[in-house]
């Protein structure tokens, strides 16, 4: 089985001074048996991974241009990522689909981006509350699998993150029969179109994982970790997360 990923996106969030958190995360838990990655701002990537030199945490970006270079103002390139010494860069988030249009289509040119610069990316997939109540669930998590996800993904270069958008922000979770629902569909889907090795594929649960719910939910089979938001800017929070991760 893979190691569980306990992911932290710190979203539009941190100054210099929050680099104190990840130090206070790494005094709590040096020996963490999964792996974590905290993504902050691009303003404090290159500060994250100097203070990670000599940690085992790993740093990763919120997302990427599907273009190396060129006249696009404000936006940074996954070789830009990889040249800072992040590892990892999140795409697809729910909240860039619905804020700036992102398609799964423009999803899938950013994963190839990310993996041709060495990164690993973390594909975020999830329904609406009216797709939900609509029954559409699996039907939009299925086709954002599909359409997001280009050929040739392995355990090493892709991370599935199932996102309810409803859930995220607003402290609402599906039941934990709903989220092994979708989580068991993913990995069906994952192992039908790459084969046996898609079994080490790591499938995280990204909708409001928190201190109080986080060992209920890395119980459940085919959940391999979360990728946290808000509950990730403070060690306090995070380290609670990391060690229901850890069993």
């Amino acid at each position: 089985m893979p190691k569980k990923l306990a992911a932290g996106n710190w979203k539009m969030n941190g100054l210099r001074q929050a680099l104190d958190e990840v130090r206070a995360l790494h005094d709590a838990c040096p020996d963490a048996a999964c792996d974590i990655v905290i993504c902050p701002p691009a303003t404090l990537i290159r500060s994250m991974v100097k203070v990670c030199d000599d940690m085992q945490i790993e740093v990763g970006g919120q997302d990427c241009h599907e273009n190396s270079a060129g006249a696009h103002t404000g936006d940074i390139s996954a070789p830009m990522l990889a040249d800072t010494g992040a590892s990892y860069v999140i795409l697809g988030h729910s909240e860039r689909r619905a804020t700036y249009g992102e398609t799964d289509a423009l999803v899938r040119a950013k994963t190839l981006a990310a993996w041709d610069s060495g990164l690993t990316a973390i594909v975020c997939i999830g329904e609406t509350l009216e797709q939900r109540e609509a029954g559409q669930t699996l039907e939009v998590v299925g086709r954002q699998l599909q359409e997001s996800t280009p050929d040739g993904a392995s355990p090493e270069t892709l991370v599935i993150a199932y996102e309810p958008v409803w859930a995220i922000g607003t402290g609402k979770t599906p039941t934990l029969e709903e989220i092994g629902e979708v989580h068991g569909f993913i990995r069906e889907a994952l192992v039908k179109r790459f084969g046996p090795e898609a079994q080490d594929m790591r499938i995280v649960y990204g909708g409001s994982m928190n201190p109080k719910n986080a060992r209920d939910i890395a119980g459940i089979a085919n959940v391999d970790g979360g990728l946290v938001g808000g509950a990730s800017l403070k060690a306090s929070d995070f380290y609670h997360i990391v060690k229901a991760l850890d069993g």
